[in-house]
């Protein structure tokens, strides 16, 4: 296994980590600070790997939460807490529709759903932002600012937009049909 591989996964449990601990924040409304490293993972066991590490790891993502601010501490009845901020909400939100795409579709409709986007030079950050999180939520690239899903996917675009503050810049539509779309439905494993 190569580095590259070895770097990509230790990027993916940690993300896997934060968003455990935001979901949970996210859950709770409010989380003890002493009450994320023991209670945290016992529903995700395998996510985190060496219990032993559970708690520091707990607290630094919680710190990195802070940090990012998807999160904040504050005080309650002399306990240091943690809640979540506005962005933290939003974050939670998008990563709640990610799974709802994820699970509630069996059969295809047969339709494609596109979306296109025109973000400028200046905004490359958010461009870039924006082709990480459409790769992330499974869309297959067709052209750079051309992404493309199966199943309905509106509510979360809606939030995507919403979080990386593009709205007009980004279009969905609904196709009934594509030109030489056998690729498409081999990718993603479509009935014939």
């Amino acid at each position: 296994m190569g580095n590259v591989e070895i770097e990509a996964r230790t990027r993916r449990r940690k993300r896997n980590i934060q968003n455990a601990v935001l979901a949970a924040i996210g859950v709770a409304g409010i989380l003890s600070v002493a009450l994320i490293a023991p209670n945290i993972f016992q529903a995700i066991p395998r996510i985190a790997g060496d219990k032993y590490k559970l708690g520091y790891r707990a607290k630094t993502v919680a710190g990195r939460l802070v940090q990012n601010g998807l999160a904040r501490f504050v005080s309650r009845r002399g306990m240091r807490c943690i809640e979540l901020t506005e962005k933290g909400a939003r974050k939670l939100a998008i990563q709640q529709a990610t799974y709802a795409i994820d699970t509630r579709y069996k059969r295809w409709d047969k339709r494609y759903r596109l979306v296109m986007f025109d973000i400028p030079y200046y905004r490359r950050n958010v461009r870039d932002r924006l082709r990480r999180v459409m790769r992330e939520c499974g869309f297959l690239r067709v052209q750079d600012s051309v992404w493309l899903y199966p199943h309905d996917c509106e509510e979360l675009l809606a939030l995507i937009k919403a979080d990386l503050r593009v709205g007009k810049a980004v279009i969905y539509a609904v196709v009934e049909s594509l030109e030489n779309d056998a690729w498409i439905k081999r990718h993603f494993g479509l009935a014939k």
